[in-house]
């Protein structure tokens, strides 16, 4: 354990880790300070001098974020010398800023215009034209940059600099002719590039992906887990209208700090893509119940001729409680042994030493953990197609990395019943389709790389007449004649915890409510 130090803030005693970042500790402890360029998860800059604090002992006030938790230390936070020092410091910064809230993407989310309102709140004093700078500046495939409204933190230069590892921006000219921009020879497209729109305290870097689409304030923010790949970020899923607008990082040390990949906020594309909003019998579409009715008979038919020759297909792509669910009924109520997993194939190239991986799966871990040893492949299920060894599938999501001859076997089976979000793949081959929701509509939990159990929350229902995998499986499974009794998947979750060794130690989660931003604190 780190040795404690007494740290004195406005006459209120801290007790912090020595070495702490001052303006850190003081933040968590609910103390007021102001800031810019500083970020948790980012080198120390000290550049935008917006959190002064008075130290006991020293002249001149001192940036607090770069100072450092010692023993006996004792500052001023909220002195009227330090609250007219940021005054004049924020008022500095607005001198050449323009006046366009009204069309600014990060209006109702902006620090800059967070801070006017608390600290400031006055007209501008400003009686010459205001320096202007090049609007629209495309800096890459993702970003356009408005360098009028950049105020010089360099947090987007410390974010490629730091956790992309790839130097593209950097600051050019001096004074208040100053500007953010690529560095020679670099265009701003490092996987990690939407990170800078993240960091940046006000509306100079925009993704071209949200820019104009909707107003922040009146998207609702629900937590989740990025189903990109293997390693689980932590998101949030910014919705209106049971429509995903963007997809952001939410903060966890153990997983993804405060990032995440490009390639992973733009998965919410596919969510809205070719989607099955109802059951399909025979291509056409149906009632939940005649659908079931259909699945039931056909299956039952391949069961009582050659119950060897049917199979259950587990995904790599649904929780950890529909693959549960599903591999239950197989086993303790059908009798099967052919259990196989697909998923989607592993990216050759994409992995790097910072969140991506090679397995685009968010629940390879946990397919892996309930199938057990006796689980198979993607590649043994192709074999066994081609063989004509399957007479019968259930299979759990229709994405599956099969050829088009296994696919055309596939659709050719007697009985071959598929439960997914998408009409595509085996799916699309299926005699009976039953429509399930995509990842950000149910509630359940994934396994990501580090065997870390990480909980999923529905943002809005599902669309249609569509239905969480673990209900739709909870249904065939009493019209096949198995005694599930399940009334939501925290109880199949309870279950599991007690089956699965693996899962013993693992937590549901608390229930987080979701949030329109505008009464949000999470960011902005």
């Amino acid at each position: 354990m780190a040795d404690l130090v007494k740290v004195t803030i406005d006459d209120r005693t801290l007790e912090l880790p020595k070495g702490a970042n001052v303006l850190d500790s003081a933040l968590k402890a609910g103390i007021d300070i102001s800031y810019f360029c500083y970020h948790p998860g980012l080198s120390i800059a000290a550049c935008c001098r917006q959190c002064l604090v008075e130290v006991v002992g020293n002249p001149k006030l001192q940036p607090s974020c770069q100072l450092s938790a010692t023993d006996g230390l004792k500052l001023i936070s909220s002195s009227e010398r330090v609250l007219l020092a940021r005054q004049q410091m924020l008022e500095f910064t607005l001198v050449n800023h323009p006046v366009d809230c009204p069309i600014c993407d990060k209006a109702g989310e902006c620090s800059l215009q967070k801070m006017y309102f608390e600290w400031d709140a006055k007209p501008s004093r400003q009686i010459l034209t205001k320096v202007h700078k090049p609007k629209k500046v495309d800096l890459g495939p993702t970003i356009v940059l408005d360098q009028e409204r950049c105020i010089l933190c360099t947090r987007c230069i410390r974010v490629c600099d730091e956790v992309a590892g790839q130097h593209q921006l950097e600051m050019a000219n001096r004074g208040d002719r100053e500007i953010l921009t690529t560095a020679p020879g670099q265009v701003l497209d490092n996987p990690y590039s939407l990170n800078t729109v993240d960091v940046c305290p006000v509306g100079a870097l925009t993704s071209k992906d949200f820019r104009f689409t909707m107003r922040a304030w009146e998207l609702y923010a629900t937590p989740s887990v990025c189903n990109g790949c293997a390693t689980g970020c932590n998101i949030e899923i910014h919705h209106k209208e049971n429509r995903i607008y963007r997809l952001v990082p939410h903060e966890n040390p153990e997983v993804n700090k405060f990032w995440m990949c490009d390639e992973g906020r733009f998965t919410y594309k596919d969510v809205h893509e070719g989607r099955l909003i109802g059951p399909v019998l025979d291509g056409l579409p149906s009632s939940w119940e005649k659908s079931l009715a259909a699945a039931t008979q056909k299956l039952h038919a391949v069961l009582d001729e050659d119950r060897a020759a049917v199979g259950v297909v587990l995904a790599a792509g649904h929780t950890n409680e529909d693959n549960y669910l599903l591999a239950r009924l197989a086993r303790e109520f059908l009798g099967l042994e052919r259990l196989y997993a697909i998923g989607k194939p592993p990216v050759p190239g994409r992995a790097d030493k910072i969140l991506r991986d090679a397995d685009v799966n968010p629940n390879a871990a946990g397919v892996k953990t309930v199938g057990g040893a006796t689980l198979k492949n993607a590649a043994a299920l192709e074999k066994d197609l081609l063989a004509g060894t399957l007479k019968g599938l259930i299979v759990l999501g229709g994405d599956a990395p099969l050829s088009e001859a296994a696919l055309d076997k596939a659709g050719a089976l007697e009985a071959l019943v598929v439960i997914a979000a998408h009409e595509r793949g085996l799916a699309a081959r299926a005699h009976v389709a039953l429509a399930a929701a995509d990842w950000p509509e149910v509630h359940g939990t994934i396994t990501n790389r580090q065997g870390k159990v990480q909980r999923l929350r529905a943002a809005y229902p599902p669309p249609g007449q569509a239905l969480p995998a673990w209900e739709v499986i909870v249904r065939l499974a009493k019209k096949l004649g198995a005694a599930f009794d399940y009334a939501h998947p925290k109880t199949v979750f309870t279950e599991m915890k007690q089956a699965v060794p693996a899962f013993a130690g693992a937590e549901w989660g608390r229930e987080s409510l979701t949030i329109q931003l505008r009464f949000a604190t999470s960011r902005g």
